[in-house]
């Protein structure tokens, strides 16, 4: 019988950041599986459209995904919500929609994968964070707050699930990810931008570290971006 391939889930599996990954392991040898509310034109692997903070919908979907393909060797975590306001126009449902698209949602991701991957012998869980994950800028005060939480989760997922043989890390990407969009919003020579497959790249050797020097936390930035 043949081996069955290694399963990666990435949630947040947009155009950019997501589909190179899923492209990145798909070339190395995994079963690529996208999960997120809007389908790109064009996807690799499966893709289930699907809302990542439905409490409901979530676990049922992984559920059926893991009982095709056994558990996921690699789970990403790559789902955001920005918003840039001054903290007088930042309502609480925009406090509230940060949280639960990056917050909810890596809750509902772990609930749904870790356990799974304790019990099929291991893996890793990779969340993707931001500059503003370690400090909060004017006008990001409901994007820093979720991003903050989600980091703080990820070191107490890192704490306990770690010891059972779930690699969790946090990937601070402190710049401006380079995509047709990101190039729309942003006045920013694409040269200084993160190129998506060079994230990708890292993103596969923190899922193939050795037991003995696994990364909880490391921050990517391009070499003109200051810090």
């Amino acid at each position: 019988m043949a081996t069955q391939k290694k399963l990666v889930l990435v949630a947040g599996a947009g155009a950019g950041l997501g589909q190179s990954l899923l492209a990145r392991f798909e070339a190395g040898g995994f079963t690529p599986v996208g999960l997120g509310r809007t389908q790109p034109e064009t996807t690799v692997g499966a893709f289930h459209t699907l809302d990542m903070a439905d409490e409901t919908a979530v676990p049922d979907v992984i559920s059926g995904i893991i009982a095709e393909h056994d558990p996921p060797s690699v789970v990403i975590h790559n789902t955001a919500e920005l918003v840039i306001a001054p903290f007088g126009d930042t309502t609480l449902a925009d406090y509230q929609r940060t949280w639960t698209s990056m917050v909810q949602t890596a809750v509902l991701l772990a609930q749904s994968t870790l356990q799974p991957m304790v019990r099929g012998g291991g893996g890793t869980f990779i969340v993707s964070g931001a500059t503003a994950s370690l400090r909060g800028g004017a006008k990001f005060s409901a994007f820093a707050s979720a991003k903050f939480a989600l980091r703080g989760l990820t070191q107490s997922l890192a704490r306990e699930y770690q010891p059972a043989g779930v690699h969790v890390c946090h990937a601070i990407l402190d710049g401006i990810i380079d995509t047709p969009r990101s190039r729309d919003l942003h006045s920013l020579d694409p040269a200084k931008m993160m190129k998506p497959e060079d994230i990708a790249e890292t993103y596969w050797q923190l899922a193939h570290q050795p037991k003995s020097t696994w990364t909880h936390e490391l921050d990517l930035r391009p070499a003109s971006e200051g810090f």
